[in-house]
């Protein structure tokens, strides 16, 4: 999968904001909207019948509603990138996101650019959340007494192990960016992930938890 062609799944009950998404997203080079669906089921249906890189859902959807269509389509393509589009961001509904395995969640009208750095992030093996859901998201790693924090260390991506090993030695976003030839705003994204999946507050928390569980060697 190519980050410069991006195969994308539009679920969207509002007509006219899928419309509107729709001639925004086509505008953009690299992006190809292969299919829309305005309901959960017949997203579920068309992400058994072709691959896509990205489903953008929107959560307010009709019927089979959108956290379960997120958690269904997760459940039948572990691998495939959901961005939740909502237009509400209490903590139940972040916990509900989480646990369906959202990657993150744009809300509407947000700007074209940020939606789109979103998508790509996501995509990347990143997530996407403000500073709401980030609070939140560390509130559920931190009570929750089942977390094992081998398991949660087995969560993170080939790419997040790369760049935590490289956190472990003191480099710099800027100096992580030029070694992986990926840009800095994209080691951030990566570092915020790394930081949530551990329930670690900062990078030293993080390579703490790594290197009490056999991922990195102390630098």
């Amino acid at each position: 999968m190519s980050l410069d062609r991006l195969k994308i799944l539009l679920v969207e009950d509002d007509e006219l904001f899928r419309l509107g998404l729709l001639v925004r997203l086509q505008q953009e080079p690299g992006i190809e909207i292969l299919a829309e669906a305005n309901d959960g089921e017949t997203a579920i249906d068309l992400a058994k019948q072709q691959l896509f890189d990205l489903v953008l859902l929107d959560i307010g959807l009709p019927g089979l509603g959108g956290i379960e269509t997120c958690r269904q389509l997760k459940q039948n393509h572990p691998k495939l990138a959901i961005l939740a589009l909502t237009s509400r961001t209490d903590r139940l509904l972040i916990s509900r996101l989480v646990a369906a395995g959202a990657q993150g969640y744009c809300l509407k009208g947000v700007g074209a650019e940020t939606l789109i750095l979103a998508m790509r992030s996501v995509i990347a093996g990143a997530s996407w959340w403000d500073a709401t859901a980030t609070a939140e998201i560390h509130n559920l790693f931190q009570h929750s007494s089942t977390q094992d924090p081998a398991t949660t260390i087995e969560s993170l991506t080939r790419r997040e192990r790369e760049i935590l090993k490289l956190i472990a030695t003191q480099k710099t976003d800027r100096e992580i960016a030029e070694i992986l030839y990926i840009t800095p705003g994209t080691v951030r994204v990566h570092v915020h992930t790394i930081l949530h999946k551990l329930g670690a507050s900062d990078r030293k928390q993080a390579v703490a938890i790594s290197t009490q569980n056999y991922l990195v060697d102390l630098p």
